[in-house]
């Protein structure tokens, strides 16, 4: 019996499917000038995966290009809002404007740093050289700078007053934040009585450190006495609230181990509680020691003293220049303040022991390590 061509390529197509197949793929042949190639075919659920990442991945370029769109949108018609798209807004006057607030030499054209240095020395916003120059005489005034005139941060200073509103707020507001804030924890004070505790806090909060200085003022008189009262009760709700939060998280045992010795009930909030959360405790209270220095500066701009007020001033003489300048002392204040708690927080999350000696004197050579790195 004869076979047809067609037999013959029927066969030969089945021995080509016969190879090897590892993850137990099919196979199909195919024809190419006479010659055959087998090519094994994909597994449908693998197609069927990659498709849906291929899905996925269209849907989130979509998602994301119609977000960046909406932002745009929603950017454009906030500038509209705001006059900048005004015919009435003047680039061409901003731009003239900015050297008001930074004069520039003719030749070479530069920036005129000597005009902020000049300011900033006339106007003692850094220095104070009637009260450092106590420290300068041979002998040092040691006791004259120390208790007579108390110049510790008088030498600062108008950017001394600005720092002594933050530090003393920060002091007169830590027992109350840390009383309320304990009597605020559920574990210390039960449910709703605690609410008592945190209902103040959130009333001290809910007004701002600016309004507090207003009522204040009346009290105490226009200066910075009104700001430093105004910035330790912003601190009792601010401070408080954040020791209510990490008492909240505390690990039960330690509390457990001191009831069960018959511990009272302050021993127990004393030893098993603040001392779990005593690193964090002094961390919140060096943040909002940078926070209050910041509030300082505001509330000094509505004649609380300080560097605030100089910017108020200058502002009202219009002596862009100065107001610059100032603004220059105010950054170099907060970041001195924030690298300084910043380095001691990283201290404490170190579980490094410091003593004050080595906090204060050897805070030079840390600051030198850490621009170092």
């Amino acid at each position: 019996m004869s076979r047809s061509p067609d037999d013959d390529a029927r066969r030969d197509g089945d021995d080509t499917r016969r190879v090897d197949d590892p993850v137990g793929s099919q196979s199909a042949t195919s024809t190419d000038g006479g010659r055959t190639a087998s090519e094994p075919t994909r597994d449908p659920r693998l197609v069927e995966q990659l498709d849906h990442i291929h899905r996925i991945r269209r849907r989130r370029t979509i998602a994301g290009a119609s977000l960046v769109a909406v932002i745009g949108f929603v950017f454009v018609q906030g500038l509209s809002a705001t006059g900048f798209l005004d015919e009435e807004f003047q680039w061409e006057f901003f731009n003239e404007s900015l050297r008001n607030y930074f004069p520039m030499r003719e030749l070479p054209p530069f920036l005129d740093v000597g005009v902020y240095v000049s300011y900033i020395r006339s106007e003692n916003l850094l220095y104070d050289p009637e009260i450092g120059g106590l420290l300068f005489r041979w002998p040092p005034q040691l006791y004259t700078f120390f208790f007579e005139e108390l110049g510790i941060f008088a030498i600062f200073g108008e950017a001394g007053i600005t720092l002594a509103m933050g530090v003393v707020g920060t002091i007169l507001g830590f027992p109350l934040a840390l009383l309320f804030g304990v009597l605020g924890s559920e574990r210390v004070t039960p449910f709703p009585f605690n609410f008592l505790f945190r209902g103040t806090m959130s009333f001290i909060r809910s007004i701002p450190a600016l309004v507090w200085t207003l009522i204040f003022i009346p009290l105490a008189g226009l200066g910075p006495a009104a700001a430093t009262l105004a910035i330790a009760v912003d601190t009792i709700g601010n401070l408080g609230r954040l020791f209510v939060d990490e008492l909240e998280e505390i690990a039960d045992g330690p509390i457990e181990a001191m009831e069960t010795t018959g511990a009272s009930g302050s021993q127990t909030v004393v030893f098993g509680m603040l001392t779990q959360v005593r690193s964090s405790f002094i961390a919140w209270t060096l943040y909002i020691l940078e926070i209050n220095v910041r509030i300082a500066v505001t509330v000094g701009v509505y004649g609380a003293g300080g560097l605030g007020q100089v910017v108020e001033v200058q502002q009202g003489l219009l002596r862009w220049a100065n107001v610059m300048a100032t603004l220059l002392c105010i950054f170099l204040l907060i970041i001195t303040v924030e690298l300084f708690s910043q380095r001691l927080r990283a201290r404490l999350r170190a579980d490094e022991v410091m003593g004050w000696r080595e906090l204060i004197f050897g805070f030079p050579r840390r600051m030198a390590e850490s621009v170092t790195k």
